[in-house]
């Protein structure tokens, strides 16, 4: 039994196909809030697909038009998850738990059945999110910053000085003392999220009394990985995993 799995974050849409227990490769095209990426994800699984189960972050228009051509191709209504006062384990630290993004909800809940006990999950893209959850599946909340490339396109867009001296100059990595202005934007936001990060970790473990595994994922995780002191895996399909976990219904 086939079932699809879908993600559409702020930028991308990613998607991966669950036969039984088995998760598929993950899938990713950026949708441009345009609906023509939905069509093309449903036109790409497999026919023999019975449920859909998907968490969107992007306005609803793309969750319709995923519903039509899910409808259309496949006779399936998509089910969205929403976030929950409890849910497969975890429990919300969200005073008013509409409030927490979705795709953190799934995301959390998909790290805390990976890890098997205390984790701190770091997503990496348009927005950095951080969030902490227990190993009894107390989730603690989290933080939310702008991811390294949004930092960067901010003070690019709000600085007549800082974009005038970093056009046509290339990033180098590796160093936190830059030597011209475009490697010192990259520099900067590579620097603050693994910081962020790193100190989250640390603030977990305090309130835990344990070591939380930490777990990156999103599509700028594996360039931020290096920047990061805390041992790390990354895992780029684990909001597609917390859905996963759903389909266990």
């Amino acid at each position: 039994m086939n079932t699809l799995l879908v993600d559409i974050g702020n930028t991308r849409v990613k998607w991966a196909v669950l036969n039984g227990a088995r998760l598929g490769r993950m899938h990713a095209v950026p949708h441009g809030g345009m609906p023509n990426a939905m069509r093309v994800l449903v036109a790409s699984a497999p026919r023999d697909v019975v449920r859909i189960i998907a968490v969107s972050v992007a306005p609803a228009n793309l969750e319709r038009a995923l519903t039509a051509a899910a409808r259309q191709r496949l006779g399936v209504a998509p089910e969205f998850i929403r976030s929950e006062r409890s849910s497969r384990g975890v429990r919300s630290g969200y005073s008013e738990t509409w409030r927490l993004g979705a795709d953190r909800w799934v995301g959390a809940i998909g790290a805390f059945h990976f890890a098997r006990g205390a984790v701190v999950v770091a997503n990496v893209g348009t927005a950095l999110t951080i969030d902490a959850v227990t190993r009894a599946g107390k989730h603690l909340g989290g933080a939310i910053i702008p991811g390294p490339t949004t930092m960067i396109e901010s003070l690019l867009s709000g600085t007549h000085g800082i974009r005038q001296r970093a056009r046509g100059g290339r990033v180098k990595k590796g160093s936190l003392f830059a030597a011209d202005t475009a490697s010192a934007l990259g520099a900067g936001a590579q620097f603050a999220a693994a910081a962020l990060i790193d100190r989250a970790v640390a603030e977990a473990a305090a309130k835990m009394q344990a070591r939380p595994t930490l777990l990156l994922t999103g599509g700028a995780a594996p360039s931020l990985a290096a920047y990061i002191k805390s041992e790390a895996q990354v895992v780029p399909d684990l909001v597609l995993r917390g859905l996963a976990v759903f389909a266990q219904d």
